[in-house]
């Protein structure tokens, strides 16, 4: 889980050398700023006044870069003692730098004492959390995670921005191994959870999928309120198990509900549909995000927006302004062949849903280019099988397998197939397949790089 990421984090108000010491209980080797503007681990962007914090991590050690940090910053946390001469600046010698950096989350997360909701599960986390940052924001001062920033470095990273201004933080947790939630649960300690679904995604780092509803839902040791898929029945079984004696609000469109979506009509992009709650609320949405798992996206936060006592207006203004998230069921039209372009990640429910909107929106053949489902583990051979073989039972006619793993699937297909090894050769190869009218989803996991599809095709 120990990855880092390029990022820098900018505050409004000052973090105080005071509150750094009290936090991870450091010691002060050289003193000159009193107060910083910010944390940074990156030493290529860090800016003037911020501190740095040297973490090491798998492939990389910040205190190699201390000189240029400091050439910018105004001091530096450090695990061990600078081998360069330093002056004017501050210096504080921890024994681990990166429990340093969630030491001082969970100490200005509890200083300020604000509420913190943390959005979970195997697909949505994202799209769920951006919205419901959104629909508070209607009413309340927000702070967030950006991106997908959503591990032990770049969770404690957000918390570090947060401000006396700030009413409530949404947070995404991700989980890449048994426990990773319960450790980013001891920084942000939230007070409502949020758990999306439990699918087959990064079970690289698990021994099952029930390892990996366990890994979600230690999440509920944390939290007063729980909103939950009410038609995930795998989760809505962990859930009854887990003994939970907090409240559960259910969102879901088949299975009863605390807050549900009825009259749904979807488009080739958006939908629309009307959001009734058990108290007798409705509000009608007309929605820019497409598919069937943005309507549960939405569900999910609106059920955090009611959860807060957002007015129902405000909700809908907020979901319909929402333009959804680049490189996520993005639907475009280039040279008279539309384009489903989901090309930020990939495992088997999300490659379903996907398949579903492909078929659904379809006018003339159906293309399917997909890339490897990368972190399955033991699983990959049989998932990608799987693929193969449910695509046979759809009406598709065209399907372009990218990479070693998704030519597995490709022996299951028994429409026209292709092999090949890159994403420029894809799209090279879609160039000369596509006609008029053609309908062509893109996907792939991120490793896989298969926006690149589109940029070989549209040369």
């Amino acid at each position: 889980m120990h990855k880092i990421e390029n990022v820098v984090t900018e505050i409004m108000e000052t973090l105080k050398i005071e509150d750094i010491i009290q936090a991870t209980g450091g010691k002060i080797i050289f003193r000159e700023s009193d107060s910083f503007a910010g944390l940074s681990i990156d030493s290529r962007t860090i800016k003037e006044g911020e501190l740095f914090i040297a973490i090491k991590g798998d492939r990389f050690d910040g205190h190699s870069f201390l000189d240029n940090a400091l050439e910018k910053g105004s001091g530096a946390i450090v695990s061990h003692f600078p081998e360069i001469a330093v002056k004017n600046k501050t210096i504080i010698h921890v024994q681990d730098t990166l429990k340093a950096l969630q030491d001082i989350a969970r100490y200005l997360r509890l200083q300020r004492g604000i509420s913190v909701v943390a959005v979970t599960g195997s697909n949505g986390k994202t799209t769920t959390k951006e919205l419901i940052a959104s629909i508070l924001s209607t009413n309340l001062k927000v702070l967030k995670n950006e991106g997908n920033l959503n591990n032990d470095i770049g969770l404690p990273l957000c918390l570090s921005k947060i401000t006396s201004d700030d009413k409530v933080a949404v947070l995404e947790m991700g989980a890449s191994a048994p426990g990773d939630i319960e450790t980013l649960c001891k920084i942000a300690f939230p007070n409502y959870g949020v758990l999306t679904n439990i699918g087959q995604a990064h079970l690289e780092g698990f021994k099952d999928l029930k390892t990996v509803r366990k890994t979600k839902l230690e999440l509920l040791g944390y939290v007063d309120f729980a909103i939950v898929n009410a038609d995930d029945v795998f989760l809505m079984e962990g859930i009854s198990l887990s003994g939970f004696k907090g409240r559960v609000i259910k969102y879901g469109i088949k299975n009863p509900a605390e807050i549900s979506a009825t009259d749904i009509r979807l488009f080739e992009k958006g939908s629309n549909f009307i959001i009734r709650t058990k108290e007798g609320l409705s509000v009608e949405i007309h929605s820019n995000a497409s598919g069937m798992v943005n309507i549960y996206n939405i569900l999910a936060a609106s059920a955090a927006g009611i959860l807060f006592d957002i007015d129902t207006e405000n909700i809908k203004t907020a979901v319909e302004s929402f333009q959804g998230l680049p490189m996520r069921l993005e639907f475009k039209e280039i040279k008279g062949i539309r384009v489903l372009s989901d090309v930020y990640n990939a495992n088997p429910a999300s490659m379903k849903e996907a398949l579903n909107e492909l078929v659904r929106i379809r006018k003339g053949r159906a293309i399917a280019v997909l890339g490897d489902m990368l972190e399955l583990g033991s699983y990959a051979e049989e998932a990608h099988k799987s693929l193969g073989q449910l695509m046979s039972e759809s009406p598709i006619e065209i399907f372009i397998a990218v990479g070693q793993l998704m030519s597995l699937a490709a022996e299951e297909f028994k429409g026209n197939v292709y092999v090949v090894q890159s994403p420029e050769e894809a799209g090279r190869l879609l160039r000369n397949i596509c006609q008029m009218g053609d309908t062509v989803l893109i996907k792939g996991s991120r490793g896989m790089t298969m926006e690149k599809v589109m940029e070989e095709y549209v040369l």
